[in-house]
């Protein structure tokens, strides 16, 4: 049986518990009486779970790896007031058919109704060539598949299943309000450098693997991969003007604004800079909200972010109502 049926969040002590779980971490540690046993982390859509195995550790260790999908036979049972799995057999689910979608957190959004939106806006582009480039680009089913499903990072922003498509739109959509303030901006381009800034991130991450970067992203990265994407689409299209190339290049380029950052050139057009400053917004902003999010303690203010390197106040009229209620 290879269908997901319980969940994490529905595991109470006592109960037996025989299903799906993605393995997410992995590690032999040694008993107060000296007897090896595995401990793990174990996932699916609704959170985390701390799994053990007391009996054969070393032989079940041997049949699974790190971001494997396992199917277990295990008694939930209270631990310092914590449940975990204590687990008694091991099987690797090896099926095609698994959603990894029941493994890994996914966007709230419908992805279906946010790929219809961000179509919509590449409707209204009205140069041709980029337009043709965008759809040349979509209707590519491989491609679309890819880009609805993928993260849009590992873990700093929109780092759930359909993250890359939530952030996309975010930023188109922001992206067509700033173009409309300033008009001095190519509208057109902005909205393609919006919309493709980050389509190099379908090579670069995989849901496959526990959510992590394949060989190519470590080895290249989402920039570079966006960019050869790009150029052997506009290779297709006739007569695409050179000029206009080369702006969407540097767009994809120059996105993440500064080289320590990881942008091979800096910002040196109104396009280029209203795409790194708006990208930059939506993703600090989503950033601030999963941090929040995830902070459970009573107090008004999250632990220190180390990325952001600060503390991020939850609001003290916010965290009171949620008390009272």
């Amino acid at each position: 049986m290879n269908t997901k049926n319980i969940y994490v969040k529905d595991i109470h002590a006592g109960d037996r518990v025989s299903d799906l779980f993605l393995v997410t971490e992995k590690n032999t540690a040694i008993s107060q009486k000296g007897n090896p046993y595995l401990n793990l982390k174990l996932r699916d859509r609704t959170g985390e779970i701390d799994g053990r195995v007391w009996d054969r550790a070393a032989e079940m260790s041997e049949t699974f790896r790190t971001g494997d999908v396992i199917n277990i036979q295990s008694q939930a049972v209270s631990f310092r007031d914590v449940v975990q799995l204590s687990i008694s057999r091991i099987m690797v689910a090896d099926d095609p058919a698994i959603d990894p979608a029941d493994y890994l957190p996914s966007s709230s959004s419908d992805s279906s109704h946010m790929f219809a939106s961000l179509m919509d806006l590449i409707g209204t582009v009205k140069n041709r060539h980029l337009k043709t480039l965008l759809e040349t680009i979509f209707n590519d089913e491989e491609i679309a598949d890819s880009f609805r499903k993928t993260p849009a990072a590992k873990g700093f922003h929109h780092a759930y299943i359909g993250g890359l498509l939530e952030h996309t739109l975010s930023v188109t959509q922001l992206l067509d309000m700033v173009t409309a303030h300033y008009p001095q901006a190519n509208r057109d381009l902005v909205i393609t450098g919006g919309v493709l800034h980050d389509i190099g991130k379908i090579n670069e991450l995989s849901i496959k693997d526990s959510m992590n970067y394949t060989d190519e992203g470590r080895l290249v990265g989402h920039i570079v991969m966006a960019v050869e994407l790009v150029d052997s689409k506009i290779a297709g299209i006739p007569d695409f003007p050179k000029q206009l190339a080369l702006e969407l290049r540097h767009i994809l380029l120059s996105h993440h604004g500064t080289l320590e950052f990881g942008s091979p050139k800096r910002p040196k057009t109104i396009e280029a800079l209203i795409v790194n400053f708006i990208d930059d917004l939506d993703a600090k902003v989503n950033a601030f909200e999963e941090f929040i999010n995830s902070s459970q303690d009573e107090s008004h203010w999250t632990p220190y972010h180390r990325l952001l390197e600060r503390f991020i106040y939850k609001g003290q009229e916010k965290q009171d109502d949620e008390q009272q209620d």
